[in-house]
């Protein structure tokens, strides 16, 4: 498993439909392993609001998640400036 349960990680891709974007940070709820040879492992992500409710619960191949890094910085952005 490459990253751990309840571990943060950041979204390497949008997701229109939930108003996620690539960057937003989301917590590691489950580990999916690769359904068939050749296919790539999977994990059910929970995103929060700034003060920690639910948005959203997604599953995405690994591909579309990335560690969080040293050299980045957490911000806010509106959830509105999705509809904008």
């Amino acid at each position: 498993m490459k990253f751990p349960l309840y571990s943060r990680v950041a979204l390497a891709v949008d997701l229109p439909a939930e108003g996620i974007r690539r960057g937003d940070i989301a917590t590691v709820a489950e580990h999916h392993a690769a359904p068939a040879p050749g296919m790539e492992p999977g994990y059910s992500l929970e995103v929060f609001n700034a003060v920690g409710e639910t948005l959203a619960v997604v599953t995405l191949p690994e591909s579309q998640i990335e560690a969080l890094r040293r050299d980045e910085i957490l911000s806010v952005r509106s959830l509105t400036s999705h509809a904008a």
